[in-house]
């Protein structure tokens, strides 16, 4: 079949998915409730249905008053024991994988359950969808004439008592239908390599002589791919590479930090970038505009959400609201109940609404990745949006960072100690760090009270990190891979301090 053919073929199917997509966006608290009743239903003869009662829930607010809110913490040991082999636990039918996950840079690993349903019905679903609005958005895509370079995860599966465990991306890449294999590149077998170091030129020497017209993966991980490309191949440009390349499909990190430096070696105004917000448990939301950072919160994938209000996180006040309450514009904990047996379950991320009418996201931070140690609810968003504007006044590009307390000692006020990591350094960093303490001022009506006369803290301290300091950090902690992240804030000195004497 020609090539044209199929691209024509596979841009008719994928876009007959719309009328389903309309349906949550005309009536989204429907859908919702519908399916909450219906995970319920699916699941009133488990253990954990039996012990709330599942079999006489007939609404949201019945289920909340019965139904706890847990961290992974208060899943794990029903977890253990599915990964044991012990079945009908939380979920009818058997758990077969269990996506590795660590989120951030922990010791402590976490196996979120991966059903067939959630294969299905979420995560081959949303990578379906993403095509359908890139296709729906650009008519003129070539995009089936070419293969997508994928980077996922770093490790391969590992079997013990009768269920598979591993990264993410190997249980997908593991379950794929044979003929996916033909779209993309590297080849299962280089995608699945367990060396990180030794994959990344293996996907270079693999790929450079596709043709490419798309790319999906990690923005931090992806830009070192794509630099390899560049000096393994000495173009300047990666349209000299894959002169087809016409969007790139990120998610798993914010794009903030890194927007100028994939400017620099995609340099086509035309080139397109579309955003995904998925995770080990679920796929959640879609870039549905071409040109926009706000994202389709997707309500048909087998997933219940509800979100907490941070002003009352982790308080005695905490309660999870349903999504027909939220309100623009406030920073929400999602709290989601899923088709892998996942009932009320905390993930750990923080977002905002954009809309109400779609319900469009923005991604803004990690319930444990915030400093908060003075009052002064400084978020990851705060943070690179501040960041962002700094380095464009200054010319500087940056690598990576990390930022902690300085806590308060007798007199002495406190402060945030950020350790950086430059591409291009500014010429003046204590410029840099006045312009970067009023931007963060500008952007947290907390932090700027806090800081107001130095009353509560003083101006940030700022450390040029060493080159590669956080890849090397990363590979002394086993950690290298396309999943793993550095920690941007903490309440604790824990990250900070060993990177500190690392970096000395």
């Amino acid at each position: 079949m020609p090539i044209p053919l199929v691209n024509s073929i596979a841009s008719w199917f994928l876009k007959k998915r719309f009328h389903q997509i309309d349906l949550f966006l005309k009536y989204p608290n429907e859908v919702q409730n519908e399916l909450l009743l219906n995970l319920i239903n699916t699941a009133k003869d488990t253990e954990i249905g039996k012990q709330h009662d599942f079999a006489s829930i007939t609404n949201y607010s019945t289920f909340a008053e019965r139904v706890p809110i847990k961290n992974y913490e208060g899943w794990q040991d029903v977890i253990e024991r599915s990964r044991r082999g012990e079945t009908n636990i939380f979920w009818p039918s058997p758990i077969k994988w269990f996506a590795k996950s660590s989120g951030t840079t922990n010791a402590k690993s976490k196996f979120i359950p991966v059903s067939s349903e959630s294969l299905e019905d979420c995560h081959y679903a949303a990578g379906k969808d993403l095509l359908c609005m890139y296709l729906n958005n650009n008519e003129d895509s070539q995009l089936f004439t070419g293969k997508s370079l994928r980077l996922g995860g770093s490790k391969e599966l590992y079997k013990e008592n009768g269920t598979l465990f591993g990264d993410l991306s190997a249980i997908l890449i593991d379950n794929m239908p044979f003929w996916a294999e033909f779209s993309s590149t590297p080849s299962n077998k280089v995608s699945l390599m367990s060396d990180w170091e030794y994959k990344m030129q293996a996907i270079v020497d693999e790929t450079i002589n596709e043709k490419v017209t798309s790319l999906a993966g990690v923005p931090s991980w992806m830009l070192v791919l794509l630099n390899n490309v560049l000096e393994t191949t000495g173009k300047q440009s990666l349209f000299d590479v894959w002169p087809n390349l016409e969007v790139y499909f990120h998610g798993g990190v914010s794009f903030t930090p890194y927007v100028d430096q994939y400017k620099k070696i995609l340099p086509k105004n035309s080139f397109k970038y579309y955003e995904i917000y998925n995770a080990s448990e679920g796929f959640f939301a879609i870039q549905d505009q071409n040109n926009s950072s706000e994202l389709l919160l997707m309500l048909d994938y087998g997933i219940f959400y509800e979100f907490i209000p941070m002003d009352v996180y982790a308080t005695s006040e905490e309660k999870a609201i349903p999504l027909s309450d939220v309100k623009l514009h406030q920073n929400y904990a999602v709290v989601i109940t899923t088709n892998a047996g996942l009932w009320r379950y905390k993930i750990g991320d923080t977002v905002r609404f954009t809309s109400l009418h779609p319900y469009r996201i923005k991604v803004s931070g990690r319930t444990k990745h915030h400093i908060n140690v003075f009052g002064e609810e400084l978020i990851i968003e705060n943070a690179e949006d501040a960041l962002k504007k700094v380095c464009k006044r200054t010319k500087a590009e940056i690598v990576d960072y990390t930022a902690a307390p300085i806590f308060m000692n007798g007199k002495e006020k406190g402060a945030h100690e950020w350790l950086i990591e430059f591409k291009t350094p500014p010429k003046d960093l204590n410029y840099f760090n006045e312009l970067f303490d009023n931007a963060l001022k500008a952007s947290n009506s907390d932090y700027e009270a806090k800081r107001y006369n130095n009353l509560t803290l003083n101006k940030p301290k700022i450390h040029m990190a060493r080159e590669r300091l956080f890849y090397d950090w990363l590979k002394q902690n086993n950690k290298l891979g396309g999943q793993h992240k550095i920690p941007r804030l903490s309440n604790t000195r824990d990250y900070l301090d060993d990177l500190l004497r690392l970096n000395s």
